[in-house]
């Protein structure tokens, strides 16, 4: 019989299953793409190498399908996009006007960077939103997601593994970060996208959207909106009790209604894990959501883990 490594690359068992399956991730997407473009190199390889300024709600439906498969994907899904990342990664370059130089896009730095401000922001909604986790289970998160790294070709012993050294790492990067036009244009994409095609029949509702995307907004570090000075800044606490707000309502969507969100592709991976979690035993009565209670689990397996 497989074992549950075989059949999901991270166990329910895991740090990262419980951030990773809920819902605030939606905010900590988009706050993790605020934050990356701050740094004047990542964001211009955004810029010069995708369709972000046509579609920047497309690129954080890929990047939930690369997340979604190094969490809930078996260990040839996550290995086969790994690899696919890697290779788009290794042909494109970036042109700084500022330098002259050329630079590639598979730059470690650059690759850290990426890495670092969306696992971070992830972790930080989620906390932030409600999400019980203790300091000793966020740690665990930041050194499970050394693996995630990995398949965009990091070597994990460079990458924080604890929130002390992610806070390290960011203090590093403070003098290094600014707001560019690319930068500033890309908060404007985000607090006000482009809906992609197949999602355009909610265009009548796009209002409701700015709100969410001030919440991505104010759920940055107080330097980084001090960097950007965006919007007029409001109380901590009335972020914290919207976040709780939003994490509550999202949280509760049936599982079916929620996925539409994602690609087809995503949809089907997210598909493929509930079948085989189903087969070894795991009480799939409540979605992939419900396996955050170990009851779901079958025999043996809550005291293993």
């Amino acid at each position: 019989m497989a074992s549950i490594e075989d059949i999901v690359v991270q166990p329910p068992h895991t740090a990262t299953w419980l951030v990773h399956i809920d819902r605030s991730m939606w905010v900590g997407g988009v706050r993790g793409l605020m934050l990356q473009a701050l740094h004047p190199l990542a964001m211009r390889g955004v810029w010069q190498n995708s369709n972000f300024q046509e579609d920047p709600f497309g690129r954080l439906r890929r990047t939930a399908d690369f997340v979604g498969r190094v969490t809930f994907g078996s260990p040839a899904e996550a290995d086969e996009i790994g690899r696919r990342v890697r290779g788009i990664h290794r042909r494109l370059r970036i042109d700084d006007p500022d330098t002259g130089r050329t630079h590639r896009v598979d730059d470690p730095e650059l690759l850290l960077w990426v890495h670092c401000a969306e696992v971070s922001s992830y972790l930080s909604v989620a906390r932030r939103a409600g999400l019980g986790l203790t300091d000793r289970q966020a740690d665990r998160y930041l050194a499970e997601q050394r693996r995630s790294a990995t398949y965009v070709g990091l070597h994990a012993e460079d990458v924080p593994g604890s929130t002390a050294e992610m806070d390290d790492y960011f203090a590093g990067m403070r003098s290094r970060l600014k707001v560019t036009p690319e930068s500033a244009s890309t908060v404007r994409f985000l607090l006000w996208p482009r809906l992609p095609a197949d999602l355009r029949t909610l265009t009548p509702g796009k209002p409701a959207y700015f709100p969410f995307g001030a919440l991505c907004y104010y759920s940055l570090p107080d330097w980084a909106r001090k960097l950007y000075g965006v919007l007029p800044d409001v109380p901590r606490s009335t972020v914290s009790a919207a976040l709780k707000a939003f994490r509550l309502g999202m949280n509760s969507v049936p599982e079916t209604v929620h996925d539409r969100a994602f690609m087809p592709s995503t949809r089907d991976m997210l598909a493929g894990a509930r079948t085989r979690l189903g087969a070894a035993g795991y009480d799939l009565g409540k979605g992939l959501k419900g396996l955050t209670d170990p009851r779901r689990w079958p025999d043996g397996v809550a005291a293993a883990a």
